[in-house]
């Protein structure tokens, strides 16, 4: 089978062995994936994580103990709860103690022509929704998650114009929320602006504005500390960014400012296909290029260019 490994460097593997699909899981075969930043941060050391990265997809499952998922679309829930502790039942298995998660613990993932979830993290892809916006869906889902920590913030800034803060911003914007998009490249800012939001370089950023929530999503160890300075007393941060390296933050403001630090990562598969399928967020103007899986360490290299959007590896010709 032919798969992406780190080890630690990305490298092509023609003979990766096949995954073995475990009870009330389905075997997938791959169609489109995408290259996330979690992925490159993976090939830097991020979590000590061997073997086949890959989390955002969109695939067709071949094997499953339920044939009326066999033959259908879908994207997935990365994390594979044990669906038995609290956090399983009560919750959505997002921090079982006990879960692996896909391509980042545990567990190998996309970036293969075949690879497995269970059957209880599958969504349904609809018919009318093509497989360059359903691959957007883990992302989208991570933005959309920001929704439920605005708790009454009207004024809201996303920090950071790659793709998981050009998403969140989307995300943000059909929440009715007055949306700032604070990046350092113009054509960027310019997709923000053309799905709702206000585009703003950082260069340019009005000297004092203050924001009741801002979403810190620069990739960057440095972000943090910049969110700090555009979040108004008793505001909040959200931060979507995971990095390799070390940080050093100076947490006074946090004190001072009385300002509330939320860490958020995965949202609602089913939510993220229900807006993509409806139109209101059209993800496709992020895609910037795509590659064969025989390509995937060329896609690795493109996706890790500084200002690059979104990098596709589509499945090998059947």
């Amino acid at each position: 089978m032919l798969a992406l490994r780190l080890d630690p460097s990305p490298r092509l593997d023609a003979a990766s062995p096949e995954p073995v699909r475990g009870s009330g899981e389905a075997l997938i075969g791959l169609r489109r994936a995408g290259v996330c930043d979690t992925d490159l941060q993976l090939a830097r050391g991020y979590m000590g994580f061997r073997g086949v990265p890959g989390h955002e997809f969109v695939g067709e499952v071949l094997e499953a103990e339920d044939g009326a998922w066999v033959g259908r679309r879908v994207v997935g829930d990365i994390n594979a709860g044990c669906g038995e502790c609290a956090d399983c039942v009560e919750g959505d298995g997002h921090h079982c103690a006990r879960r692996s998660v896909l391509g980042i613990v545990g567990r190998d993932g996309c970036f293969a022509e075949r690879f497995c979830l269970p059957l209880r993290n599958l969504v349904a892809v609809p018919e009318e929704l093509s497989d360059d916006a359903a691959v957007f869906a883990e992302p989208l889902a991570a933005g959309l998650h920001v929704i439920d920590e605005l708790e009454g913030a009207r004024h809201v800034a996303v920090l950071g114009d790659g793709k998981l803060g050009l998403l969140t911003a989307m995300a943000l914007a059909t929440a009715g929320v007055e949306v700032t998009a604070v990046g350092h490249h113009e054509h960027k800012l310019a997709l923000a602006r053309a799905a709702g939001s206000r585009g703003v370089l950082e260069e340019q950023l009005p000297e004092g504005e203050r924001y009741d929530l801002v979403v810190e999503a620069t990739g960057s160890a440095a972000g943090l500390a910049r969110a700090l300075t555009l979040v108004r007393p008793r505001g909040c941060v959200v931060l979507k960014t995971t990095v390799a390296d070390p940080q050093q933050l100076d947490l006074a403001p946090l004190v001072v400012d009385e300002v509330r630090l939320v860490g958020s990562r995965c949202g609602d598969m089913a939510r993220a296909v229900e807006v993509l399928a409806s139109g209101v967020v059209d993800p496709r103007p992020l895609i910037e290029a795509r590659y064969d899986l025989a390509e995937a360490a060329a896609a690795f290299e493109h996706a890790g260019r500084r200002g690059v959007l979104k990098v596709l590896v589509d499945a090998p010709p059947s």
